[in-house]
C-alpha cells in the first residue's frame, strides 16, 4: 500500500475517532455496541441489537444519526402496523384524477425499526427489498433508496405476548446481531450523572458524502490470501463440523451460515481494521466479528433449542476450533515475513 493510502487510512481512523468519541459524550458504557454500530456503517450492514428495554439501544441509534448527520426516520412496529406504512404507497388525489406515490419514512440514511418483532411477519419482511437491494417497488416501479442507508433495528428478547419471531430470512439480512447487556455499577453511577438533567447531544462529525468516502477506504483495506482462508474455513466448520473435531456439533447445528457470512466477516474486518487505524486485516479482526456475524445465521436443530443451546457458544467453539493463520502485524519487530506481507499488500 502506498504512502499516499496509508495517510488516507490514518485520517480516516482519526475522523471515525471523533464520531465514536461524539456517541460516547451521550451513550455510556456500551462500547462493543457503539463500536459494532459504526462497523455496520462502514461495511453497508444492517444491525440487530438485542436487549431489555432500557439499556440505550434506541439512544444509541438516536445518537449515531446525530453524529453521522443525513436523514433519519424511527419505525415504530406495532401489531397494526401495514407494510405500506413502512415502504410507501399509492395515493389517489381526487381534484387530477390520478394516482400519486407516497414515499414511506424507509427513505432515509438511518432507519431505526423499534421494537421489529412486534410485528407481523409480512411487515418485517416489507424491508428485505429495502434491506437487500437498496430500493424499494411500489406499484411495479422501483424507487432508489438514499445512499448510505442503513437499517438498525432493536428486539426485546424477554417478552413472549404480542410479539413474533423474525423469519430465517430476515435475519441473514442483518451483517451483525450484538446483543446489548445491562450496565455495570460505576457505569450506571455515570448515567445518574450525566443523563439525569440536561442529557448532553452529540454534535454531527460526518455527512453522507463522508461516510461514503469512509466506506471506500474500508473497502480498499489490503486482506491477505490466508485470511481469506481462514474466515472461508470457519465457516465451513458450521456446515461440517467433523471436519475440525466438532463432530457433536452434527447433531446442534442443523443448517450452519451461508456464504453471506463469509462475505459480512470480511466486510466487518476491514471495518474493524480501518477502525484499529490499520491498512491491512488480522486475523483476530476476523475472530472478533466471527460471532456477531455468524451467530444469528445458524439454525439450531430442534433439540438443540429445546435445550437452550447458546449460538454464540457455539460459534466460540468453532472459532477455537479453526486454527488462525500466523500471519504478523507490521508493528511487530520480531516477526520474519513482515516484510513480505508488505510487499504483497503493495502490489495488490
Amino acid at each position: 500500500m502506498s504512502a499516499e493510502q496509508e495517510r488516507e487510512v490514518a485520517d480516516a481512523s482519526a475522523t471515525l475517532e471523533r464520531a465514536l468519541i461524539e456517541v460516547k459524550k451521550v451513550v455510556v458504557g456500551q462500547d462493543a455496541m457503539v463500536e459494532r454500530m459504526i462497523i455496520g456503517l462502514l461495511a453497508r450492514g444492517h444491525i440487530l441489537l438485542e436487549g431489555v428495554p432500557g439499556v440505550a439501544k434506541t439512544l444509541a441509534v438516536r445518537t449515531l444519526a446525530d453524529v453521522v448527520g443525513g436523514s433519519f426516520a424511527r419505525l415504530q412496529f406495532t401489531p397494526d402496523l401495514m407494510p405500506g406504512d413502512i415502504t410507501g404507497t399509492r395515493v389517489w388525489r381526487a381534484s387530477s384524477e390520478t394516482f400519486d406515490v407516497e414515499l414511506g419514512p424507509v427513505f432515509a440514511n438511518l432507519v431505526l425499526a423499534d421494537e421489529i418483532n412486534r410485528a407481523p411477519a409480512k411487515v418485517q419482511s416489507a424491508l428485505l427489498e429495502a434491506m437487500a437491494e437498496k430500493q424499494v417497488s411500489i406499484a411495479g416501479t422501483s424507487h432508489r433508496l438514499p445512499d448510505p442507508f442503513l437499517v438498525l433495528a432493536t428486539q426485546n428478547p424477554v417478552e413472549s405476548e404480542g410479539v413474533y419471531r423474525l423469519p430465517e430470512a430476515q435475519r441473514d439480512r442483518f451483517l451483525l446481531k450484538v446483543d446489548v447487556p445491562y450496565p455495570s455499577g460505576q457505569e450506571e453511577f455515570t448515567i445518574l450523572h450525566r443523563m439525569s438533567v440536561k442529557p448532553p447531544r452529540a454534535e454531527a462529525v460526518l455527512d453522507p458524502a463522508e461516510v461514503i468516502r469512509l466506506q471506500g477506504v474500508a473497502d480498499g483495506l489490503f486482506v491477505h490470501h490466508s485470511v481469506a482462508s481462514y474466515l472461508v474455513n470457519l465457516t465451513i466448520a458450521t456446515r461440517s463440523p467433523e471436519r475440525y473435531g466438532l463432530a457433536h456439533l452434527r447433531e446442534v447445528i442443523e443448517l450452519g451460515v451461508s456464504p453471506r457470512a463469509s462475505l459480512g466477516m470480511l466486510a466487518a474486518g476491514r471495518a474493524l481494521a480501518l477502525l484499529r487505524g490499520r491498512s491491512y486485516v488480522l486475523p483476530a479482526d476476523i475472530a472478533e466479528v466471527a460471532s456477531d456475524v455468524m451467530s444469528h445465521r445458524m439454525l439450531l436443530s430442534f433439540d438443540a433449542v429445546a435445550d437452550g443451546a447458546d449460538p454464540r457458544a457455539i460459534v466460540r467453539e468453532v472459532v477455537a476450533a479453526v486454527p488462525q493463520p500466523t500471519v504478523a502485524s507490521r508493528e511487530d519487530p520480531d516477526a520474519g515475513h513482515t516484510a513480505a506481507l508488505a510487499a504483497q499488500g503493495q502490489s495488490s
